[in-house]
């Protein structure tokens, strides 16, 4: 059973963070449903050329880094992942990029990305990453699925998913919002850096060259 419940008149996307409701609560609230399961995506692992160099460039340098605080996880183990990412898809990066739907979706996206902008300025697809303070991800969740309702507001009718993923740096999970059964599923999977580093940039980089759902 799903409480209704009634959110302040105005919130904040990290205000999501610090809320004490379940996700399906918050969810149902915007007239959206919540499941939890093993997602399955595409990988494209063709041209990774610089992924091998950043596999090792981070174990190299992990060890001497205290990551204790968000700019030491979003600099050192987000950034990296991300600057690999734009330059294999050629997509374009928006940080700290400021959204207003209404009083109670608004705020900043981390890193929104937008892919395969056409000379009209169409976009076909589009990735959020949000850095999940203290390194909860489970409260970090909360604040990427509202963040993506917020983003269904706003892009084009025609684009049907909207991926996004939460990271603590070491670990990251994806999650994918349907537009047209209003949806929001949390994938099951984590993955690791550096170890998944190369399981989890195939995906990113299928995502944004339309490869999944």
């Amino acid at each position: 059973m799903i409480r209704n419940i009634t959110l302040p008149d105005s919130l904040s996307f990290s205000d999501y963070f610090k809320l004490n409701f379940y996700p399906e609560e918050i969810l149902n609230y915007f007239d959206y449903s919540f499941e939890m399961k093993l997602l399955n995506f595409a990988r494209n692992v063709d041209n990774l050329s610089e992924l091998e160099a950043l596999e090792k460039r981070l174990i190299k340098s992990l060890p001497y880094i205290t990551f204790d605080n968000e700019m030491a996880r979003r600099e050192f183990l987000i950034a990296p992942v991300l600057m690999d990412l734009i330059d294999y898809t050629k997509s374009n990066l928006k940080v700290g990029y400021a959204l207003a739907v209404n009083n109670q979706l608004r705020g900043e996206l981390d890193y929104f990305i937008e892919s395969n902008i056409k000379s009209n300025g169409e976009v076909n697809h589009h990735f959020l990453v949000i850095e999940a303070k203290d390194e909860n991800l489970e409260r970090g969740f909360k604040q990427l699925a509202i963040e993506m309702v917020a983003l269904a507001h706003i892009l084009e009718a025609g684009q049907r998913y909207i991926y996004g993923a939460v990271s603590i740096g070491k670990v990251w999970q994806f999650s994918v919002l349907d537009r047209q059964s209003k949806s929001v599923i949390q994938d099951l999977h984590l993955y690791r850096v550096p170890d998944d580093l190369r399981e989890l940039m195939s995906i990113l980089v299928a995502i944004l060259n339309g490869e999944n759902l």
